[in-house]
């Protein structure tokens, strides 16, 4: 099976040696999106929820950059600095994901790149 490399300015830029995504037969496998801008690769200050905005809003970006659409998301996973956070994050993710919600994991970590507070990966089927 081949694989494609997907990349796109819609997104941040990869911050180390590894890919935005990678297309492996139907599926889409993304790297973790965190909430950078992409058009001025800056951190998105704010809450949870801000940033949360932005994290799903680059990993649809990157998805329908790629063949795909957050609609055809099977997986997520989830990283958030603080479990408390958990509700507010939940109430943005349902703002993108309306139906047939993917399954998903949400892990509480010590730390993420940028010390941001969220960051999100996905598997997806290619439209």
């Amino acid at each position: 099976m081949d694989k494609k490399i997907i990349a796109t300015n819609d997104a941040p830029q990869a911050i180390g040696p590894y890919s935005q995504a990678i297309e492996a037969g139907d599926f889409i496998f993304t790297s973790g999106m965190i909430p950078i801008d992409p058009a001025t690769n800056t951190l998105v200050e704010g809450d949870v929820k801000v940033q949360a905005k932005q994290a799903i809003g680059n990993l649809k970006a990157l998805l329908e950059a790629s063949g795909s659409d957050i609609d055809h998301v099977v997986k997520t996973v989830v990283f958030i600095k603080n479990m408390d956070d958990f509700g507010a994050v939940n109430e943005v993710y349902s703002t993108f994901f309306t139906k047939d919600c993917p399954a998903r994991s949400c892990v509480e970590v010590a730390r993420l790149p940028k010390d941001v507070l969220i960051e999100i990966e996905a598997i997806a089927l290619k439209v």
